[in-house]
């Protein structure tokens, strides 16, 4: 076709974040995070050129759990594969929609890619997959944007016949002796009918987050933002509450449930959901902590809208058959969600819903939704933590999938110092009102962001390549 776009040009920063209090992930604590953030160039046929922007944390702890390495030696590896990519990406010489280049990328591409890291570095431990797609997926969303602000249309409608060359069964089959056919669908077939500015938000309740006065040590922030868990549902008129566990020590959990579930009633909340952190080996481990619940507070049970990942994320090499525990609330694949194939297995074993996130590329998010839609799985948008303008794509991908409630998102609560440029222009995209968050703000061509408004200092460039 003759908008089929070809990259250029890679510009690569690193942003560092520090969190006014830190967020727990399964056995280890994030206080700082860097993001990485892209400008890809593109061309179409008549060489006519444009720029988008694309931007995820490199949230290491979430990506690349260990217990063999360092955080700074993940951290670093990551970054290095960042650099590895932007070459990579700069010198792709496919043309075509950015569906079909992303999507191209990710099976042809990306897996030498992590092999040559994994070489290169000599680490105890190799990089894992879900890392590599949270690093590729900075130049993914930039590649969507530019595409959207070459042809001067917004990116979500140009996932339609008129502007892909392929249809959806070029990327993804149905499941084996399923009727569901993608020949001749397009992802927009599957994208919510009425597509909202406004959505309820969801508030992460972390591990190390205080619940009440009593947990108060003196040594909390005092920057203006709340601190204790009532005030935040205050402030923001929360409805929506993430109540991160353990998954290994099952008192604590259903104690933390409890106790959340106590401070919901009393403040108007109206959903939970509980998310153990991909800790759970056992699904009879779920199962206790509902029945118990049920039994002794239903009414905290009957808000629990649904269980995120209990059980570890590499999902091939933990089948699990989860059927026990869907069968007692929607049961989400998170972090083990990689892409379409997982969520098939997935679908297989017992799991009833997807939690779709940008950071594992906006291609591949788009290509789970598609599956999931097509054989009637539930979708939810889960957060990386996400600032400055890793938070637009977020929440446009949820207002488009029509999920089961709104969007998680919580870098308003761990970092909202960082946005304060974002915020200027897109108040309503880092800063809650009446739970919920609105998307009005969003205009113009590629995801909408308005950078040119935006006025952010970036640091000095990392890395850049053109053909």
């Amino acid at each position: 076709m003759k908008t089929d776009i070809t990259s250029q040009a890679i510009d690569l920063y690193f942003i560092p974040v520090k969190t006014r209090v830190p967020l727990k992930f399964g056995p280890e604590t994030l206080t700082s995070v860097t993001c990485a953030r892209v400008c890809a160039t593109v061309t179409d046929t008549s060489g006519a050129r444009a720029s988008g922007w694309g931007e995820t944390p490199l949230s290491v702890q979430w990506a690349w759990p260990s217990n063999a390495l360092s955080y700074q030696e993940r951290h670093e590896a990551m970054k290095q594969f960042c650099t590895m990519l932007a070459e990579s990406w700069a010198q792709f010489d496919t043309s075509g929609h950015p569906m079909e280049l992303g999507n191209d990328f990710i099976d042809e591409i990306l897996p030498g890619l992590l092999d040559k890291l994994n070489e290169k570095q000599g680490l105890a431990e190799k990089m894992p997959w879900l890392s590599a797609l949270v690093c590729c997926s900075a130049f993914d969303i930039a590649l969507h944007d530019a595409y959207g602000n070459l042809l001067g249309k917004d990116i979500y409608e140009t996932y339609t016949k008129e502007y892909m060359n392929r249809d959806l069964s070029a990327f993804i089959d149905p499941a084996k002796g399923s009727p569901v056919s993608f020949k001749g669908r397009y992802p927009a077939d599957y994208f919510a009918e009425q597509v909202p500015e406004t959505m309820p938000a969801w508030h992460l309740v972390g591990g190390k987050d205080l619940l009440e006065e009593s947990e108060l040590t003196g040594k909390e922030p005092d920057d203006g933002y709340p601190v204790l868990l009532p005030e935040w549902i205050r402030r923001d008129g929360l409805k929506c509450l993430k109540v991160k566990l353990r998954g290994n020590d099952p008192e604590w959990d259903y104690d933390r449930l409890v106790k959340v579930g106590k401070i919901a009633l009393d403040n108007g909340v109206l959903w939970l959901t509980s998310d153990f952190n991909c800790t759970v080996t056992d699904p009879g481990y779920v199962n206790a902590i509902l029945d118990k619940l049920v039994i002794e507070y239903p009414h905290i049970y009957q808000m629990i809208l649904y269980v995120e990942q209990p059980f570890p994320y590499d999902l091939e090499e933990n089948r699990i058959d989860v059927h026990s525990v869907s069968a007692r609330k929607p049961l989400f694949m998170d972090e083990s969600a990689h892409d379409w194939k997982i969520v098939r297995l997935g679908r297989s074993l017992g799991w009833t819903g997807v939690a779709l996130k940008t950071c594992k590329t906006q291609t591949g998010a788009l290509l789970s939704l598609c599956w999931a839609k097509g054989h009637g799985m539930t979708l939810m948008v889960q957060d990386l933590t996400n600032p400055m303008l890793a938070q637009i794509p977020h929440c446009r991908l949820a207002a488009h999938a029509g999920t089961i409630m709104g969007v998680e998102t919580n870098g308003m609560q761990f970092y909202p110092a960082a946005s304060s440029a974002e915020e200027v222009i897109h108040p309503g995209l880092y800063k809650r009102r009446n739970g919920q968050v609105d998307l009005s703000t969003l205009e113009g061509s590629g995801f909408g962001y308005r950078v040119n408004e935006i006025k952010r200092e970036l640091p000095e460039i990392a890395a850049r390549f053109e053909k």
